[in-house]
């Protein structure tokens, strides 16, 4: 035998998909409305192979409200990929800390801004409840653990879904 069989790691992707509550506002005044959407994940991912701490912020100009529920607002989207095979040392950490936005024009417009409690604050209007645990599942990526944050009064779910991808050390 030549050298010593390769050691299993893993690296993560994490995809966004951001749908609405059948009873969304939005669904139920502005079926059709453009509009457009941001957010701000903080990710944490570090083992001794990569480390990685930062604020992500996609954003998501070009959003058409769909005619009923069941259909995402913002379809399947790679949000974060490591490039780096490391030790498998559990998930990342993942939050999504605010949410902001906006659907419509004119007097029929509405406004998105949902954040996250904090300590010492007034809860805000438009609470953003982060880290819901989904069910895990898999899909035409493979196998994936999925966590929710959803705003109490827009209704709108942002779900990331974390792919533990295998690799060689």
């Amino acid at each position: 035998m030549l050298g010593a069989a390769a050691e299993m790691g893993v690296r993560h992707r994490i995809d966004v998909m951001v749908s609405a509550e059948p009873d969304a506002p939005v669904l139920s005044r502005l079926k059709g409305a453009r509009g457009e959407l941001s957010f701000t994940v903080r990710l944490s991912a570090n083992s001794k192979e990569s480390k990685f701490f930062g604020m992500l912020r996609p954003s998501f100009p070009d959003i058409v409200v769909p005619d009923g529920p069941g259909k995402p607002l913002v379809q399947q989207t790679k949000l974060w990929e490591e490039d780096v095979c490391h030790q498998r040392r559990g998930l990342p950490k993942v939050t999504v800390t605010q949410l902001g936005g906006h659907f419509a024009q004119g007097e029929g417009r509405i406004e998105i801004s949902a954040i996250n409690r904090h300590i010492g604050v007034l809860v805000p209007p438009d609470e953003l409840t982060p880290g819901i645990k989904l069910d895990q599942g898999s899909d035409s990526f493979g196998l994936f653990y999925a966590f929710r944050a959803q705003s109490r009064n827009s209704r709108l779910n942002v779900d990331l879904k974390i792919y533990p991808i295998d690799c060689f050390l």
